[in-house]
């Protein structure tokens, strides 16, 4: 709406600005986040959330964030300017302006009990069953929290909720090793198999690279040398990252060995409904 020109120019630099950023940011935003919380967490810890609590945390966030943001819009329609610490007195912002910071407060109450209630879930949450809200998406086919692998043996998708459009037939993918970090590679168009690809064991040298790359910039920042000398330890990082590793060593394997190519499933044996 601020890029029509007659509001803008009654608007600009404003208390309405802020209001209408935070309702952007926060409505689109960290609402969606903390949806996000509550919808995953009990996959990630094995622990439920309380319902009991999560609508006080609604509650709380939900009216807290519009008795914060939606006076600031009329505030700015009056002529607020942006936050200033000397606001000129007698313009009857006051009113508004106390409501706008009980608004704050009670967010923040709905946020600290938004924590108290995850730290009590994780100490002592109902468990989680695997798919608790009955979704339809593979990372609900597995327990709560999941295994280190994820899956026994690897889905196979029939829709775009598997939970709900597969088959009881539905083949798994066989033939993965378990002690390398071994994924089926499927073509781009029909998603049948096509290679199984090892991927590099883990290692410190991204970590060191990220590292050394933020050292440089940072460097920079305060002198061009900054470039010159802090890439040194950024090319021995990826030197370190990049440098060839044998089978033996615990590395990658040579390309023959780390793409083979597996059997279509029409000439895959019919045992199991297995890829």
């Amino acid at each position: 709406m601020l890029a029509a020109v007659p509001l803008n120019t009654q608007i600009h630099d404003t208390f309405f600005v802020v209001a209408h950023l935070h309702y952007v940011l926060i409505g689109g935003a960290i609402f969606p986040l903390f949806g996000a919380f509550y919808y995953w967490f009990p996959k990630i810890t094995g622990r439920m959330l309380s319902e009991r609590l999560g609508a006080w945390f609604f509650g709380c966030f939900f009216v807290g964030f519009n008795l914060t943001f939606f006076p600031m819009h009329v505030l700015g329609l009056h002529g607020m300017p942006r936050p200033d610490l000397h606001l000129p007195d007698g313009h009857g912002w006051g009113t508004l302006n106390l409501t706008a910071s009980l608004g704050a407060l009670l967010m923040a109450c709905g946020v600290i009990v938004f924590i108290v209630d995850a730290l009590s879930a994780l100490r002592a949450g109902a468990i989680a069953a695997a798919d608790p809200w009955g979704a339809g998406t593979l990372e609900w086919a597995t327990s709560s929290p999941p295994a280190n692998s994820n899956f026994p043996a690897s889905p196979t998708v029939a829709g775009r909720e598997p939970l709900w459009d597969n088959p009881p037939d539905q083949p798994i993918v066989v033939g993965l090793r378990a002690d390398v970090r071994d994924v089926l590679v499927t073509h781009v168009l029909d998603a049948e198999p096509d290679h199984r690809l090892e991927f590099p064991d883990p290692s410190m040298w991204p970590f060191l690279t990220a590292i050394a790359t933020t050292v440089m910039f940072v460097w920079s920042i305060f002198t061009p040398w900054g470039v010159v000398y802090g890439a040194v330890p950024v090319f021995a990082a990826m030197v370190g990252w990049f440098w060839p590793r044998s089978a033996d060593e615990g590395g990658t394997q040579p390309w023959p060995v780390r793409h083979r190519t597996l059997p279509r499933p029409s000439e895959a044996p019919a045992s199991g409904g297995a890829i």
